[in-house]
């Protein structure tokens, strides 16, 4: 029987040999923990983190347990936007409680979600695994933009004032 590492067979033959049996195994293991990530997104129907979903899960609040004071959620946080109810589309997306009013705003920038809201103002938001269906109003009042932005700006050094913007889509989220 021969020596699997003789003196006149190089050991670097042989490691070069097992680097490419493991890069082999490597690639697949990607291959397969990306179809296994990818899969998993598809199957989500809300969104994921920063990719959008489809339509939410949850329990569905009855039209008495909606709160026409949302100060309940928080000055402001985060929340789940599902838009779109024909094919519903959603994201994560922050809020601001102002005056007891829910916001959402996207800035100076036409997202989908904002366009889908243009088409149909119906929306359902999630949050702490409970649905509030509710209707979506644009804010073009300076007046209530200006408190909006008074209170955006105060979150974080990041927000920019949207009275400074040229466009500003901001909505106000209540009962329907």
């Amino acid at each position: 029987m021969a020596n699997l590492i003789s003196p006149t067979r190089p050991v670097a033959s042989f490691d070069s040999g097992m680097g490419n049996i493991r890069q082999g195994l490597s690639r697949r293991l990607q291959v397969g923990l990306l179809s296994t990530l990818v899969a998993g997104v598809l199957a989500c129907s809300g969104p994921l983190v920063v990719l959008p979903g489809g339509q939410l899960s949850g329990e569905l609040a009855e039209a008495g347990a909606i709160p026409t004071d949302w100060s309940v959620a928080g000055e402001y946080g985060f929340f789940k936007l599902e838009t779109r109810p024909s094919d519903p589309y959603s994201v994560n997306i922050a809020f601001t409680v102002v005056g007891g009013a829910l916001y959402a705003y996207a800035g100076a920038t036409e997202t989908q979600w904002v366009k889908n809201m243009e088409k149909n103002p119906l929306v359902i938001v999630g949050m702490d695994g409970t649905l509030y269906p509710l209707r979506a109003t644009r804010v073009t009042h300076s007046n209530e933009i200006e408190k909006f932005g008074t209170a955006w700006t105060s979150q974080n050094s990041f927000h920019r004032d949207p009275k400074d913007s040229e466009e500003v889509w901001l909505y106000r989220l209540g009962r329907r």
